[in-house]
């Protein structure tokens, strides 16, 4: 266990920090898409989600490794007590903000015909070029957050997707339900009034995407500027002789970005990978524009949604081990970086297991409380794609451990083999079983798979840590397997009373994170000193020695 008790060494307090802050934003998103469904339909969820996973993928590409990248240079120069050069960081990784960020909103306000038209979606245009100018913003706010993560502290970048996501949420509804009228009315005029309405409603929301950006950099900014007195006196008291020039500073940013550009495009471009594969054939199988639409805006607007919700937990323990294992392996301290990676694991795990089994058992009541649909293709996915939130909270976490032990380069090799092994899966699914959108989603928890197991085996070989499969795996899959038929039980005998979807959900669901929390304590699955470390931890101990569970 680690001595250190300083706050920089409580890596999972921090974690903990910014997960609680990135599954607030989750449920933000995932409670304001219900509006958002409601208003524009499933096939403005079409057209809304292919013009988002065209805008992740450019910003992937330009802009979504900058705060990794920003917060391994910082804390490697922290480690070394060099303030002087991890300010120099922060100046050169602004600089390269506005270059990529400039270069991808000029791609999407160029190219937004050319990408909607290759994946069969030409309506996903008008959405996507209301997205033109918000790489920019979001690879400055980047830039912020790197620099604070770099320094050991989460809670600016956490406040700021809380605001971001609130904002989002707002401005995308408003937005959204007065463009859609607009568009219906200009729909009347050249006779399509479903498909220009839901173009223009899909337009709306992603406005709010744009107005949620610009929001967390106001916040984000407000808080440096409040810091830089305090950052200029470390600045002044660093008396390092030989300082890292602009020009330094920005080909070590580049050639720390680029490997970690290249593992998160390929590990996020199988979703435009997928898409392109499955409509290309599913048109080819006879099926409807309509079905095909309403599929992917179910995958894309509901299943996809709700399944990050968790996984955005292993992210953001991700964004907290990169500065922290950079420290501990440029201050030559195996032992430290092989307990930052078990723990790390270990909390990942306690938390995807339940939420992959909760979230199989209550897919068809889930889907009906949150997006109003009973129909049971719905429920299928979220059974079928279940599992991938464990693979995929696993191999984000991974990802993140490689890149903090300078690995960078193998979740790029291993991205690209998992990458063309789930192309050929979702072919020969989709011609040979003819799966039509269930192919999408086990090709993708494949690929997941594929990705936790070659980075499991690489973490491994270069760290030295080796998981205790028993407490780490196993009893939190136990103990989320008797959390499951606790759930179903409840959930059915709350039914039998009445049809009360919502309040028979709701109570199942906090009876069994209860008996979550219950069977894991009696089977071991966790310590008192681990507990501690979970957010809340001391008022969790102390519940679980009232209960006589420690």
């Amino acid at each position: 266990m680690d001595t250190d008790n300083s706050r920089r060494s409580n890596f999972i307090v921090q974690g903990s920090i910014l997960a609680v802050a990135s599954i607030i934003s989750r449920i933000v998103g995932m409670l304001y898409r219900v509006p958002l469904k409601a208003i524009i339909g499933k096939v403005g969820n079409d057209y809304y989600g292919t013009a988002f996973e065209v805008y992740s993928i450019v910003l992937i590409i330009s802009c979504y490794s900058i705060p990794l990248a920003v917060s391994k240079l910082v804390a490697a120069r922290l480690a070394n007590k060099r303030m002087k050069d991890a300010y120099m960081v922060l100046r050169g990784a602004v600089l390269f903000a506005i270059l990529s960020g400039g270069a991808a909103s000029a791609i999407i306000f160029f190219g937004a015909d050319f990408f909607a038209e290759v994946l069969k979606t030409p309506y996903a245009a008008v959405a996507l070029k209301c997205l033109w100018p918000v790489p920019m913003v979001v690879a400055l706010v980047g830039v912020f957050r790197g620099f604070f993560q770099g320094q050991h502290t989460m809670l600016p970048s956490a406040v700021s997707q809380i605001i971001e996501q609130i904002v989002n949420a707002v401005v995308s509804i408003v937005a959204a339900y007065f463009l859609f009228s607009y568009g219906s009315r200009v729909g009347a005029v050249i006779g399509d009034t479903e498909g220009i309405a839901a173009a223009y409603g899909a337009a709306g929301g992603t406005i709010g995407t744009g107005s949620g950006a610009v929001a967390a950099l106001i916040f984000i900014v407000l808080i440096y500027l409040l810091y830089r007195r305090r950052l200029r006196r470390k600045v002044l008291r660093d008396h390092s002789a030989n300082t890292e020039s602009l020009g330094s500073i920005m080909v070590v940013l580049f050639l720390t970005i680029v490997p970690v550009l290249l593992s998160t495009t390929l590990y996020n471009v199988s979703s435009i990978i997928d898409q392109w594969i499955f409509k290309d054939i599913a048109y080819e199988q006879l099926y409807t524009s309509r079905q095909i639409s309403e599929w992917w805006g179910v995958y894309t607007g509901q299943y996809k949604v709700l399944i990050n919700v968790p996984i955005s937990i292993a992210s953001a323990m991700a964004a907290s081990s990169v500065p922290s294992l950079t420290e501990a392996f440029n201050s030559d301290n195996p032992g430290l970086v092989r307990r930052r990676i078990h723990t790390a694991t270990r909390f990942i795990m306690v938390i995807a297991f339940p939420c992959a089994i909760g979230m199989a058992v209550l897919s068809k009541p889930i889907m009906m409380l949150l997006f109003q649909d009973p129909e049971n293709s719905s429920a299928i996915m979220l059974i079928l794609g279940a599992v991938a939130i464990v693979f995929y909270s696993l191999s984000t976490l991974s990802n993140g451990l490689l890149q903090g032990i300078d690995r960078m380069r193998i979740p790029v090799m291993n991205a690209v083999i998992s990458l063309v092994l789930q192309a050929l899966l979702l072919v020969f699914l989709m011609r040979i079983f003819k799966l039509h959108i269930y192919a999408v989603i086990i090709a993708n928890a494949f690929y997941a798979f594929l990705m936790c197991l070659l980075n499991g085996f690489a973490v491994r070989r270069y760290s030295g840590t080796k998981q205790n499969f028993f407490t780490t795996y196993l009893i939190p899959a136990v103990a989320a397997g008797i959390m499951g038929v606790i759930v179903f039980v409840i959930y059915r005998i709350v039914m039998l009373f009445g049809d009360y979807n919502a309040i028979a959900t709701i109570i199942s669901i906090v009876v069994g994170a209860c008996s979550y929390f219950i069977v894991l304590l009696m089977l071991h699955g966790v310590s008192e000193q681990e507990l501690y470390r979970f957010p809340k931890g001391d008022l969790l101990v102390d519940i679980a020695k009232r209960l006589h569970l420690l």
